[in-house]
């Protein structure tokens, strides 16, 4: 068998001290998450990122840095997962698009908010990436590069 991690994105989007969350039915449990997805063939890693927030919020990303790259290795599913983390700014909001499937909603929600639904995160990717995001980390976006 050949081991292959999953490659994932996330957006984290600040407004007003409040962070944009995705409320989504996962194996038939509600979790929150950001907005973020697998990597798709031929996609870089921020073009996933943007596609993603739409898709899920209906809110258009705009990328500014990489808060970081995470590898999480999800026990219960036998999955590793390396996630790469980008923060900047939503824009434009769509409030005629239909959210991807599974989608329940997207929130504006301040860290306590976060915090208080812990046990209902998607992973620990979740809050370690809004820690990062919050204690400054901030990588310029061509550190990421697409070799053709």
């Amino acid at each position: 068998m050949i081991w292959k991690p999953r490659a994932t994105v996330a957006a984290i989007c600040e407004r007003n001290g409040q962070f944009l969350i995705v409320e989504e039915k996962v194996h038939g449990k509600i979790r929150f998450n950001q907005p973020a997805g697998h990597l798709e063939d031929r996609e870089s890693l921020v073009d996933a990122a943007i596609r993603e927030c739409q898709e899920e919020t209906a809110w258009t990303f705009q990328p500014r840095a990489l808060v970081g790259l995470y590898r999480w290795r999800n026990n219960a599913k036998n999955d590793t997962y390396l996630r790469a983390t980008f923060c900047g700014e939503c824009t434009d909001f769509d409030s005629e698009q239909a959210l991807d499937e599974g989608i329940i909603a997207a929130h504006w929600m301040s860290l306590d908010e976060i915090r208080a639904r812990e046990a209902n995160l998607r992973s620990p990717l979740v809050l370690r990436s809004l820690e990062d995001y919050l204690a400054g980390k901030r990588y310029p976006l061509d550190l990421i590069v697409d070799v053709s």
